[in-house]
């Protein structure tokens, strides 16, 4: 895996439900470094941090694959990296194989497959229709979040390298599944709940369908 595209946003003013609103989804690619650190990318926008930023959301990857199936479904949007509010739009990432809690290298910086990203109205907004909330989750490629180990720079044309690889055998691909599926697979569910790569409250929520 190799990183294509370093991407960044500013807040930009929406209006939704007769409400004005800041979202920092609309990113797009940077010639500069990215620092990430513990909680967030440096110089990124971040206009909700209750649901972006923080330990387990730091960075946000995408895979530059699923970006022709989407370019196909949306042909008149004016495409280009970070369309999907990614920081990190990255060659060959396969959610089917990454697994929640594996630890890259990825340019200086060390990091650990955290959780997929969970589709919201502001995803809907950049792409002109809530319609690709429910196109997003079907699809079933959601990208995924890092957390970072050690702080670190990342450029265009990085490698991503697998360090370490879990023992948990749980994948984003599974997980994501998981989280929509109206019937929950109970070994998937055992594997999110032993998972400690997870947010303690993601697993704790999960309990209840055991």
């Amino acid at each position: 895996m190799q990183v294509l595209s370093t991407n960044i946003g500013n807040l930009t003013k929406i209006n939704w439900n007769g409400k004005e609103l800041n979202t920092g989804i609309f990113k797009h690619p940077t010639s500069s470094p990215l620092v990430l650190e513990t909680e967030k990318v440096v110089n990124d926008s971040i206009a909700d941090r209750k649901v972006h930023g923080g330990v387990y959301k730091a960075c946000y990857l995408f895979s530059a694959k699923h970006y022709p199936y989407w370019k196909n479904r949306y042909p008149n949007l004016d495409w280009n990296w970070g369309m999907f509010g990614e920081n990190l739009s990255v060659s060959d990432m396969d959610e089917t194989q990454l697994r929640i809690g594996d630890i890259y290298k990825i340019g200086t910086a060390l990091v650990q497959i955290s959780q997929p990203r969970e589709p919201c109205f502001k995803l809907g907004i950049r792409f002109g229709t809530q319609l690709i909330l429910k196109e997003f989750i079907e699809y079933g490629f959601p990208g995924t979040y890092v957390k970072i180990l050690e702080e670190g720079q990342v450029s265009s044309g990085d490698k991503v390298t697998l360090i370490e690889p879990s023992d948990n055998l749980l994948t984003v691909h599974q997980f994501f599944q998981l989280l929509y599926a109206k019937e929950k697979d109970e070994k998937i569910l055992k594997l999110a709940i032993e998972n400690l790569a997870l947010p303690e409250y993601k697993r704790e929520r999960l309990k209840k369908y055991l």
